[in-house]
């Protein structure tokens, strides 16, 4: 019996494409996929931003948007001499220049500790590491009450060895920096992790050749340590210090920018000068301004760390 013939496609050949038509096709598909993102991105970044940058050169107020009226730049010569503007800026640069360099070291600290090879790390690990996890406003509202001048816990264990009772929240010489110490603690263990990861990628053999060498911890730290973790420390400065800029929602929940302004930053300011006295041409003007700082100090910060670790 003959075999039967197999059909060829010589008479239909499949249809070639061409390179310049499957260029084509992949940017259309990569349109696709980035698409959403990018207008997810305009909508809520870009344009937010190009309307505050309008807006500041207004006397946009919430209520009368029809009034609004181009004022050029009579929003920035008022911050100039607008005196809570300049509390509010102060207080954001002491939370700034505290919370950056203590919370930093505490979290390095707190790497080296549960960087030790010893039983039971991962329950400290998990214990540092457990208030970043919670939300800031639950971590606020704890501390309120943990700040409470008459029964509040910080009051009672100081007063076990003789000192206090404080106005930890009330007084104005000690809000804010009740506010940073409650930040450090809570910020501290996300760094701590970073830390954790960025030693643990260190080689063992240059600290047992130190060893070898007679090299004391704190020269291991300094000579191996830290050059080790450069990289890391560079980015966890910048990263703090624009989220120490940012500071809004302890003062929110806890002080109300009280007493007397004492803990008012940046942030708080144009959320209350826009949301609650609804002056939006005003508000955006300390938005602008606040956007130029962070970015001008994180460029400097930068660049001196950098020329420092080189």
């Amino acid at each position: 019996m003959e075999p039967v013939p197999q059909k060829t496609n010589v008479d239909h050949p499949l249809p070639t494409v061409s390179p310049k038509q499957r260029k084509r096709k992949n940017l259309f598909a990569s349109y696709g996929f980035v698409g959403p993102a990018m207008i997810l991105l305009f909508v809520f970044l870009i344009l937010p931003a190009i309307l505050a940058l309008y807006y500041s050169f207004t006397n946009y107020y919430l209520l009368t948007p029809e009034k609004m009226k181009f004022v050029g730049m009579e929003n920035y010569k008022r911050l100039a001499e607008d005196d809570i503007f300049l509390k509010s800026l102060g207080n954001t640069a002491l939370f700034v220049v505290i919370v950056v360099p203590v919370q930093t070291l505490v979290a390095l600290a707190l790497a080296l500790l549960v960087n030790q090879k010893v039983r039971g790390i991962k329950f400290f690990r998990m214990a540092f590491f457990a208030p970043v996890v919670t939300s800031m406003v639950i971590v606020s509202i704890l501390w309120t009450f943990i700040y409470n001048p008459d029964n509040g816990l910080a009051n009672s264990i100081l007063n076990i060895v003789g000192i206090g009772p404080f106005q930890f929240l009330t007084d104005k010489d000690q809000a804010m920096y009740s506010i940073i110490f409650m930040s450090i603690w809570q910020g501290a263990g996300y760094q701590m992790m970073i830390f954790l990861a960025g030693l643990q990628e260190i080689p063992d053999h240059l600290y047992e050749a130190a060893s070898i060498d007679g090299a004391n911890a704190w020269q291991k730290l300094i000579n191996i340590t830290i050059p080790g973790i450069r990289n890391i420390l560079v980015f966890i400065a910048i990263v703090t210090m624009i989220a120490a800029t940012k500071l809004f929602i302890q003062p929110f929940v806890m002080t109300q920018g009280g007493p007397l302004d004492s803990t008012k930053t940046l942030v708080y300011m144009v959320y209350e000068t826009g949301f609650k006295f609804r002056d939006v041409g005003y508000s955006s003007a300390i938005a602008i301004l606040f956007f130029v700082i962070v970015l001008v100090i994180s460029i400097l910060q930068r660049k001196f760390i950098k020329e420092s670790t080189e």
